[in-house]
C-alpha cells in the first residue's frame, strides 16, 4: 500500500500544462478594460513541492504570517532562498522528467477588487507573461490549471469566476519541474512570477488572434497589407487611406521598415467589441541567391545576444530598463539582437519596432546539460516531449508574429538534435513561411534556412566564406551567421575588427552576434557584484555569467566602445592623395543625408581648429574622397586630423551632434625623442647621481628622479590573467594564462649581475627568470642624462626554451600615492590592447588614477592606454621611444591577480606604474578562439627607451 500520493504530479508531467487558452497575438493596448495585478503579493516558501496542501487558495485563508514580495520578481532575490548559477550543468540529478524532492515552492496570494467601471458583459482573461518554472493557478478557490514554459505567455478564461470585490488569486510556483529540463540556458536559476500578471476584459465581439501581413515590393515601392483575424473586423490606416475588411489585401505606396529606417504606420483593427491599435512596418524577408535579404537587400547583422538582466531584480525588467538597452545599442551602432535564449518581455519587441533593430526571436528551449551524457535521453529526440516543444514554438510565434523587427525565428539553443526540433521547424515554416528559421545545432541545415555557428576562429570563418567548408550541398548554398562570437567575458573581446573585416569582404558572411549584452552580476553589499559560487551553490560556473558588453549596472565596458567603433556604419580613412579623406557608407539601406561631418586637426594632441566638411549624401556602399581643410603650421609637432560623422538632427535614439563614426590620420609624424646624454654619473658612497636622479650604488636602482621618490623599478612581464587569458577548460588549443602561471611568470626572480658606471652611463645588468626553469630574460638597464632629463634604455634578450608568449614586456615602478592622483597623457584615450584598439582615439587626456581602472566584476588586467607618446603623473613626465602602453593602479599586479571581487582590492600608499613596450593580445578564449598569431608577444630581442623629466607648464 502506498503511503504517499503526491498532489503535484503536474510538476513532473512532460505535458506543457492544462487549462490554458490557445496562444494568440499580443498587443500592447486596446480600448477594452484591463487591470494590472502587479505589485505586492503574499508569499510562503516551502522546501518541497508537496509540503503544503492547496488550502491557501481558498478565500479566507489566513496569510498574516506570510512574507510580502514584489511581482514581477524572483523570491530568491527578495530574501527567500538563494540564486543558483550554472552554465550548462543541471543543478539536480539528470533523470528526466523527475526533479528532486527538495523543490523550493512559492505559494503566492493576491487579493484584488474589480474597478468600479469594470463592464458586466463579456468575459475576462487572466494573463501571465512569465513564471519560472511551473505554475498552478486558482481564482477564488477554483483551480484554473497549470503551465510550464517560463518565458512564454499563458492565459486562462476567468470571467465566470470574477467577483466585484474580494477576489483571491493564488499561484503555486515550483522552482523545478519537467520544464526545467528544457530551460538550461546559461543563466541564474531564479524562480518566481517575474513578468506581468494582467486581467483583461474580453467584450462580446472582442479581438481574438490576428496576423498582420505587411510586405514590401522593393521594385515598385508598394506595400501590401492583409490582416487575418479570427474575429471579423475592419483595418484602417488613415495615413495610407486604407479601410479594408480583415482578410482583404490592400496595396498602396509606402515607405518600408528597416532597422536603419524604422518607418511605422499607425492603424486600428476594429471588431464589433474592441479596437486594437496597430503599428505596421512594411518589409519582406526572403532567402534569395544564398543570402538573407530584406526588401531585396542583403543584411549584415551587427548584433548582440541579449539575456534579460537587472542586478537587483534579475529577469524582472521594467520598461525604462528595456528602453535603456535599446538606446545603448543604437548609440553603439548595434543593429540586431538575438533574444538568447528565450522570447524577451513583449515590450522589448515594441521598442525594437520603434527604434529599429533586427531581431532573431529565440524559443524558450535549451537542453545543454545532456551533453554530459552524450545527449542520451535528450527531450528533443523523445516523442513524449514533442507536444511541449510545439507548445513553446507556438507560444513564441503567435505572440510575436506581428512585429516587423522580427526577421527570423530560432528554435532554441544548444539542445542537440532530434525529431522534436524537426517538428518545431515544420510547424513554424507552415505557420509563417515569410520568415527564415534558425538553429545553430542543425549543422546540416536540414530543418533551417541559415548556416549558424558559434565561436569559429577567423581562419575557419574565411574558409566557410570561400565555400571550402564542406558539408551538405544545401548548407553550402546558405549564408553563414555567427549566432555567437567574440565572448565578452572580462577584458575583451579581442579580434572584433578582424572578424568585421571578414564580414565586409565576403558576401556569404552576414555578420554575427557578440556574446553577450550584459554581465549577470547580482548586487551584493560585501562583494560588489556576486557571481556563481557566491551563494554556496553545490555546482556552479563562477563568473562565466559575467560575460557582457555592459557591466551589471549598465555602464558600457571598453568592449562595447570597441564594438561600436568596429561596426560603425561610416568608414573614414585616409584618401588616395595627401590632404584628402575617404568616406564610405556602410549602411545597408540608408544614405548619409542624416549626418553632418566635422574635421579638425591636432598638434601634439591639442585641437587646432574645427571645420565643417562637405560630404555628399552617399548611398549604401558608395564612397567619396573629400578634401580636408589645410593643416595648420605644425611648429615642429606631430599633426593628426580627425573627421567625425555626427547626427545632423535629433533622432528618437540620440540627439543632434551624437558621434556615429570617426576616423583619424597623420599629417606630420612625431619627431624622435631628443637624446638625453652628456652628463656623467657621480659615485658618492652608497649613491650614484646622474643628472636629476639618485641611484642606489649597490643595486643600480633609482631612488629619486627629479626629486620624486621611485621604488622598485624593474622589468615586468606579468599581468593578472584576464578571463580570456585563462580560456575555457574544454578547449584543446593553448590557453596562455595557465601556462604563464605554470612557467612561473608571476614569481620572476631578478638576479643582479653587474652595476657599471662607464663614461656617460650607469648600466645595470640582470637576468630575470622564474625559479625551477631555464628560460630567462637577459635584461640591461642603461641610464643616461643631459643634466635635466634622464633616459632609460632597456635591452631584453630571451634565453632558454620559451614555449609560451609573454603577457607583457616593459618596466614597472612605484610612486607615492599621496602625490600621484592626476594623470595626463598624449595617446589613446580608453583602455586598449593589441587586438582591442580600434576605438583608441588619439589625443590629450586627463584622469585620476581611480578613473584609469576598469571595474571588471572579477578583477583582472585592465586599464592600459595604447600609443602613448608621453604621460605625466606624480611629478614626472615620461616620454617613450617608440610609443608605449601605460597603466597606473593603486595596487600591484599580484594583488589584482589575487582578487576575486572588486571589494578585495584596497588602495595602498603606492601607485604602481607600468610602461609597456608591448602587450599580448586579448582574444576571446573564455569561450572562443584566442588572439590571432599576429597579436602574440613571443619573447625576442627588444630595445625600448623612456625619458624622465619634470613636467612643463
Amino acid at each position: 500500500m502506498s503511503l504517499r500520493t503526491p498532489a503535484d504530479g503536474h510538476v513532473e508531467d512532460v505535458a506543457p500544462g492544462r487549462g490554458t487558452l490557445p496562444p494568440r497575438a499580443r498587443y500592447a493596448s486596446s480600448d477594452a478594460a484591463s487591470l494590472s495585478l502587479n505589485g505586492r503579493w503574499r508569499l510562503r516558501v516551502s522546501a518541497t513541492a508537496d509540503a503544503e496542501d492547496d488550502a491557501f487558495a481558498r478565500p479566507g485563508h489566513d496569510t498574516g504570517d506570510w512574507a510580502e514580495v514584489t511581482v514581477p520578481g524572483h523570491w530568491v532575490l527578495q530574501g527567500h532562498g538563494a540564486p543558483i548559477y550554472t552554465n550548462h550543468l543541471y543543478p539536480f540529478p539528470v533523470d528526466p522528467p523527475h526533479v528532486p524532492t527538495e523543490n523550493p515552492t512559492g505559494d503566492h496570494l493576491r487579493h484584488f477588487d474589480l474597478p468600479g467601471d469594470w463592464p458586466d458583459a463579456g468575459d475576462a482573461v487572466l494573463r501571465f507573461d512569465g513564471v519560472e518554472s511551473c505554475a498552478r493557478v486558482w481564482l477564488n478557490g477554483t483551480e484554473l490549471g497549470d503551465f510550464k514554459g517560463s518565458r512564454l505567455p499563458h492565459e486562462f478564461a476567468v470571467g465566470h469566476l470574477l467577483r466585484p470585490a474580494g477576489n483571491v488569486l493564488a499561484v503555486r510556483v515550483h522552482q523545478w519541474s519537467a520544464g526545467s529540463y528544457l530551460e538550461d540556458q546559461d543563466q541564474w536559476w531564479l524562480p518566481g512570477i517575474f513578468r506581468d500578471v494582467t486581467l483583461l476584459h474580453r467584450p462580446p465581439g472582442s479581438v481574438g488572434d490576428f496576423f498582420v501581413h505587411a510586405s514590401y515590393d522593393h521594385v515598385t515601392g508598394a506595400g501590401t497589407l492583409r490582416v487575418d483575424s479570427d474575429v471579423p473586423g475592419r483595418v484602417t490606416v488613415p495615413e495610407l487611406g486604407v479601410d479594408a475588411a480583415t482578410g482583404e489585401p490592400v496595396t498602396v505606396p509606402v515607405a518600408p521598415w528597416t532597422a536603419e529606417t524604422p518607418r511605422l504606420y499607425d492603424g486600428v483593427l476594429a471588431t464589433a467589441g474592441e479596437r486594437v491599435p496597430l503599428r505596421i512596418g512594411f518589409r519582406t524577408v526572403a532567402l534569395e541567391d544564398g543570402l538573407i535579404k530584406v526588401n531585396g537587400t542583403p543584411l549584415l547583422f551587427k548584433g548582440v545576444n541579449r539575456h534579460e538582466w537587472h542586478p537587483r531584480h534579475g529577469r524582472a525588467l521594467d520598461l525604462d530598463t528595456m528602453r535603456e538597452d535599446v538606446l545603448l545599442m543604437k548609440r553603439h551602432n548595434i543593429n540586431a539582437v538575438r533574444t538568447s535564449h528565450y522570447p524577451p518581455h513583449p515590450a522589448f519587441l515594441d521598442l525594437c519596432d520603434e527604434y529599429g533593430l533586427w531581431v532573431i526571436d529565440e524559443c524558450d528551449l535549451e537542453t545543454h546539460g545532456f551533453v554530459e551524457q552524450d545527449w542520451r535521453d535528450n527531450p528533443v529526440d523523445d516523442a513524449r516531449w514533442t507536444p511541449a516543444l510545439l507548445d513553446r514554438a507556438a507560444r513564441m510565434v503567435e505572440r510575436d508574429k506581428n512585429h516587423p523587427s522580427v526577421v527570423m525565428w530560432s528554435l532554441g539553443n544548444e539542445a542537440g538534435t532530434g525529431r522534436g526540433l524537426t517538428a518545431m521547424a515544420d510547424w513554424i515554416h507552415d505557420r509563417d513561411p515569410a520568415r527564415p528559421v534558425h538553429y545553430e545545432g542543425d549543422l546540416d541545415c536540414r530543418d533551417t534556412d541559415v548556416y549558424s555557428r558559434m565561436y569559429p576562429p577567423h581562419a575557419e570563418v574565411e574558409r566557410i566564406a570561400r565555400g571550402l567548408d564542406g558539408g551538405t550541398r544545401r548548407r553550402r548554398r546558405l549564408p553563414l551567421i555567427l549566432c555567437e562570437y567574440a565572448h565578452a567575458m572580462g577584458n575583451g573581446p579581442g579580434g572584433l575588427a578582424d572578424y568585421q573585416e571578414l564580414f565586409e569582404t565576403y558576401d556569404r558572411l552576414q555578420g554575427g552576434f557578440v556574446w553577450e549584452w550584459i554581465d549577470h552580476g547580482i548586487e551584493h553589499p560585501e562583494l560588489g557584484y556576486a557571481y556563481g559560487g557566491d551563494f554556496g551553490e553545490e555546482l556552479h560556473d563562477g563568473n562565466f555569467v559575467c560575460d557582457g558588453l555592459l557591466f551589471p549596472d549598465r555602464t558600457p565596458s571598453p568592449g562595447l566602445t570597441e564594438y561600436g567603433k568596429v561596426i560603425e556604419p561610416v568608414r573614414i580613412g585616409p584618401g588616395g592623395t595627401d590632404g584628402t579623406v575617404r568616406v564610405t557608407n556602410r549602411y545597408d539601406f540608408a544614405d548619409l543625408s542624416h549626418l553632418e561631418f566635422e574635421a579638425s586637426h591636432q598638434i601634439d594632441g591639442r585641437p587646432a581648429g574645427t571645420h565643417r566638411l562637405t560630404v555628399p549624401p552617399l548611398g549604401p556602399g558608395e564612397s567619396a574622397e573629400v578634401k580636408l581643410p589645410p593643416a595648420p603650421d605644425d611648429e615642429g609637432g606631430e599633426v593628426q586630423w580627425t573627421v567625425r560623422a555626427l547626427l545632423a538632427g535629433d533622432l528618437s535614439w540620440a540627439g543632434r551632434g551624437h558621434t556615429v563614426a570617426w576616423g583619424q590620420g597623420t599629417v606630420v609624424r612625431r619627431a624622435p625623442v631628443a637624446a638625453a646624454a652628456g652628463a656623467r654619473p657621480a659615485v658618492d658612497g652608497h649613491t650614484v647621481t646622474l643628472g636629476p636622479a639618485v641611484f642606489d650604488a649597490r643595486t643600480g636602482a633609482p631612488r629619486t628622479v627629479a626629486g620624486v621618490r621611485v621604488r622598485d623599478l624593474r622589468l615586468d612581464v606579468w599581468r593578472a590573467p584576464t578571463d580570456n587569458d585563462h580560456g575555457a577548460h574544454w578547449q584543446s588549443d593553448v590557453r596562455c594564462g595557465p601556462h604563464w602561471r605554470e612557467l612561473g611568470l608571476h614569481r620572476m626572480r631578478h638576479r643582479l649581475d653587474a652595476v657599471e658606471t662607464d663614461g656617460e652611463a650607469l648600466t645595470v645588468r640582470t637576468r630575470v627568470a622564474p625559479a625551477g626553469r631555464e628560460a630567462g630574460l637577459r635584461t640591461v638597464y642603461r641610464w643616461t642624462s643631459d643634466g635635466e632629463r634622464l633616459r632609460l634604455t632597456v635591452s631584453v634578450v630571451p634565453e632558454g626554451d620559451w614555449t609560451v608568449p609573454l603577457p607583457r614586456l616593459g618596466v614597472r615602478f612605484g610612486l607615492d600615492a599621496a602625490s600621484t592622483d592626476a594623470v595626463s597623457w598624449f595617446g589613446g584615450g580608453g583602455e586598449a590592447y593589441p587586438d582591442t584598439r580600434a576605438a583608441s582615439l588619439l589625443g590629450r587626456w586627463e584622469a585620476g588614477v581611480a578613473e584609469l581602472q576598469t571595474p571588471y566584476v572579477r578583477p583582472q588586467e585592465n586599464g592600459a592606454r595604447a600609443d602613448v607618446r608621453w604621460v605625466e603623473l606624480g611629478g614626472l613626465r615620461i616620454e617613450g621611444e617608440p610609443e608605449f602602453w601605460f597603466s597606473a593602479r593603486p595596487w600591484t599586479n599580484e594583488q589584482l591577480d589575487a582578487a576575486r571581487h572588486r571589494t578585495d582590492l584596497t588602495p595602498g600608499d603606492t601607485v604602481w606604474v607600468n610602461l609597456d613596450h608591448r602587450q599580448h593580445g586579448i582574444g576571446s578564449q573564455s569561450c572562443g578562439p584566442g588572439p590571432l598569431p599576429r597579436y602574440f608577444l613571443w619573447p625576442e630581442p627588444a630595445e625600448f627607451s623612456f625619458v624622465f623629466s619634470v613636467p612643463g607648464d
